[in-house]
This record gives structure tokens, sequence and C-alpha cells, in this order.
């Protein structure tokens, strides 16, 4: 029989805590972990309530000395700050971990668990968790502050335009809803010839300048007043007004452009129509098709005005039409609309049906027109026009009449409008009462025209009933749906009901 040999192996031996007694592994502090906690308390100096300032109005937290962050609950943001709260009295300790503990969302309450290390007697380590309470207090931050004193302001832009509708405006609003420029703003004020933002900073003002500058032709001055001066840090408190001039001229007005701006661009005729104002001014020759753009700048150098207003718009009833397919173009003409058709038209007045006085034109609209459609157009036979260079035309070289869109059964569009538009929260003052059949021309021409309404939002109406088809019985355009979004409601699901409360782990 024969014995196996085993390797000696190296036996730590235990050793009695010097407090209680118990046996434990050896430590360089002799002691057992709870006699250890008894003795050394790592926690101390370290705030176990902490409060943290919350503002309501903006729902954003203040991170001291003064800067206001925006943080979700339980979020890595909120992490931060809340730690940072604590900074000061854990510079002795080891962070190893930092976690939220579920409270209620109303309780105002957040509470941070915290792992910390931290070297004791003779160099032994010690681990402690322990949690830290914070309690949220309501403070109004500095931008709430001026939102509510509603005249406290640093910095304004007045946007104006001298025409009597506001289609323009319009237009603009909803820009401005699509790239969200009206959430700095402190107050949106809307006046009978435009609107002015108020803003907090002169930074979110010249933002704008610079959104507007891109997005309509205008012109623009900006000006400060000196309010307060403090001698001693040399210091200066002003109040910048930026003032913004947009080109008085509308969709669908009929203007007369300068011989000298006729000839520049392209030879066009000088009696034109204004089938879109975007970031330039959209003109078309009804004689002709030809089309041009006309820019900020050109316009303030060579300015024409509008021959009429759409109050002075009268129905026409089509009493015969003439398509014309070639019709050859002038020396240097530019460029020919390829949306629209030439047309030779023979039309009557609604009001003078009883009479057998008729009008001859040419139109750009003769593919949308047929025998006895009614018509909008302006009838300059009988006008008075007080334009210098209307009055220097050749009379020959006059229209009679200039055809600018076609007329539809408005009742019948409103009843089977599925979409909507957003506006912005603004102050009214000395308004008008035709506004809302201004809104309502422009609510049809974003039907009308697929290249204006492609730059804006607009949103399905849900209290309505969805149409498939691109156009009415009546041939009135419609907008698909493919083109329309959902507006998003946070009290409602995705089933249409009322949501349920925020689920929390």
């Amino acid at each position: 029989m024969e014995y196996m040999k085993t390797p000696a192996g190296n036996s730590q031996g235990n050793i009695l805590c010097c407090e209680c007694g118990i046996p434990i592994a050896p430590n360089p502090a002799n002691m057992c972990v709870a006699c250890l906690r008894t003795q050394v308390d790592i926690t101390e100096g370290i705030p176990k309530q902490v409060s943290v300032h919350f503002c309501k109005q903006c729902e954003r937290y203040l991170q001291p000395p003064g800067t206001w962050i925006q943080c979700a609950l339980e979020s890595r943001e909120l992490l931060a700050l809340c730690l940072k709260k604590l900074k000061g009295s854990m510079n002795r300790v080891r962070l190893i971990d930092a976690g939220f503990l579920w409270t209620e969302p109303h309780s105002k309450r957040i509470k941070l668990k915290l792992t910390i290390q931290k070297e004791v007697m003779n160099g032994a380590i010690l681990q402690q968790v322990f949690v830290v309470e914070f309690v949220t207090q309501s403070q109004m931050c500095d931008d709430c502050h001026r939102v509510e004193a509603k005249d406290f302001w640093k910095a304004v832009v007045q946007v104006r335009q001298k025409t009597v509708h506001k289609k323009t405006f319009f237009y603009l609003e909803q820009l401005i809803l699509k790239h969200k420029l009206h959430q700095n703003s402190l107050r949106i004020k809307e006046i009978h010839d435009g609107i002015d933002f108020y803003y907090g900073t002169k930074q979110h003002a010249q933002k704008m300048m610079d959104f507007l500058q891109c997005t309509v032709p205008c012109r623009s001055k900006a000006s400060q007043r000196l309010i307060s001066h403090d001698i001693h840090s040399n210091t200066f408190n002003y109040k910048s007004t930026f003032s913004v001039e947009i080109v008085p001229v509308c969709k669908d007005n009929i203007v007369c452009l300068s011989p000298r701006l006729a000839q520049a661009l392209g030879n066009m005729g000088q009696i034109c129509v204004c089938i879109r104002v975007t970031s330039t001014i959209h003109l078309i020759d009804p004689n002709t098709l030809q089309i041009a753009e006309v820019d900020g700048s050109t316009y303030w150098r060579y300015p024409f005005s509008s021959l009429c207003s759409p109050r002075q718009l009268e129905e026409f009833i089509v009493m015969d039409i003439e398509i014309i397919r070639d019709r050859k173009q002038g020396a240097g003409a530019g460029m020919r609309s390829n949306k629209h058709t030439l047309a030779e038209v023979w039309v009557q007045k609604t009001s003078e049906m009883n009479t057998n006085q008729q009008y001859h034109c040419w139109t750009y609209l003769g593919h949308l027109l047929n025998h006895g459609d009614l018509v909008l157009g302006f009838d300059l036979a009988n006008a008075n026009i007080n334009d210098e260079f209307v009055n220097k035309m050749n009379p020959h070289h006059v229209p009679d009449v200039v055809l600018i869109k076609k007329s539809y059964d408005r009742n019948r569009r409103q009843k089977r409008r599925n979409w909507k538009l957003k506006e912005m929260d603004k102050d009214r003052e000395g308004m008008d009462t035709d506004d809302e059949r201004q809104y309502q021309d422009f609510l049809e021409d974003l039907e009308e025209d697929e290249a204006l309404r492609k730059n804006i939002n607009i949103f399905r109406d849900a209290s309505k009933i969805p149409v498939e088809s691109d156009t009415d019985d009546d041939g009135a355009p419609r907008i698909s749906l493919m083109e329309m979004l959902e507006d998003l409601k946070i009290s409602e699901d995705a089933t249409g009901a009322e949501g349920t409360d925020m689920m929390t782990e």
C-alpha cells in the first residue's frame, strides 16, 4: 500500500474581532464590518436631504449659479444635476454607483441610491449604500418672469405689409409654426397691418430677422434705444427694434411693371398677375404665359403696386373659349409656364346678363375653364386706376379684363374640407371683421396651388370623414390624404381614446 502525497497549500487562518470577538478574515483594522460601521460613518458630511429648484412654467431645473436646463424624470441629465449638488461634500469619498429610486411623480421628491467607498482605519476600505432625498421647490425662472410681466422685453421684430389682404401673413405664420420660431417669443401681438414679435434676448430677434429675409421678399431696418447705463461696470442696457417691411404684393394681385423692369425680365408685358409669393414674387403674363421671378432687392429698385384689391374682383361667365397652342414670342422673351394653358376667352359679367356686353381677353387659365364656368377677374376697362405706369401705357396694350382664378362654391368646399392648419397664440387688437373671409381665401389658395402648400404642415381633421379623391364633384381641387399629417395630442392615445397615466417601473 502506497501513501499519496498531496501538495501542502497555504491556508489563511481567521482572527477574532477586537470589538465583538467573532472570527473574521484578517484585515488592516482587525474589526468586523458591523463593528467597523459602528465606529466609522463614511457618509458623514454628505447631506441626506437636498433641495432642487424647478420652474413649473417651462419645466426646467436650476443648475447653479444661473442656468436652467430641461430634464426628464429619471434621466441622465437629472442624475448629473443631482450629483453636482453633492459634489462639494463627496470630495473625500469615491462614488461607485448611483441610481434613482421610484417615487410618485406628484410627490415633489427625487431619491438617489448612492454607493460610495472610503479608506478608514489602517488602510481598510469600507463600502456603504445610502439614500439621498432631493426636495423639488418651485421657483420661476427669469425667462418665465419676463413672460408673465408681458411688457418686459429686450428686442422686438415688427413685421409690416401695406396691403388690404393678409395672404402673405397667413403663409408666413405657417412657416413660423413649421420651423418653431415662435417658441422663443415672449409675446406675439397682431395689429391692423402686421405682427409684432417680442423677445427676451437680441439673439432670438436676430434669428427671426434672418428667417424672414430668407422666406419673404422684404427689407429691414434696425435701431436700439438706451435704457440704462452702469458707469462702474461699463455695462449698457438697450432695447432693440427690428423693422421688416414685406413687399405690398399678394397672390392674385394684378400689377403693372415699369418699362425698364419688364424689359429686364425678358420683354414681358407690363400687366402681369402675381401667382405666388414665397421668397420671391412669381409673375405671369396673361397674354403670353411668360413667367418671371422678382426678388426683394429688385422690387425695391423698381417698385410697383397692385392695381386692385380682392374686394374689387368681379364674377364673369365664360361665353366662348379657344385654346391657343402656338403663339410666337417676341425677341428676347423669357421662360414660359408649362403648368398653364393660353386661351382666348369671351366673358360676360354675371351682373350684366340682361345685356349683350361681352369682353374679350387672353388668359392663362385655359386648362381650367370651359363654356359656362364662373371665373373671377378685374374689369380694367371700366375701372378708375391711378397708376403712373398704366397711365403712360398705350391704351391698346391694356386688356379690358384680366381673369384671376376659377370660381367654385365656397360653402360646398368648406363642408368637404377634411384638413386644418395650426395657429399661433397671439394677441389680437383692432382686428377687421373681414379676416375670416381672407383666411378662407388663403385655404382655397392652398388647395389650388401644390407648390405653395408643400412648404407648410397640413393636418388631418379627425372630426370630418376623410375623402380619398383629389377633386370634388364640381371639379374644385382638394388636398389628398397623402399630404396631410396626423395631429398629435398628448391627451389621446393611438386609438383616439383618452390616454392613461404614464407607467413607471
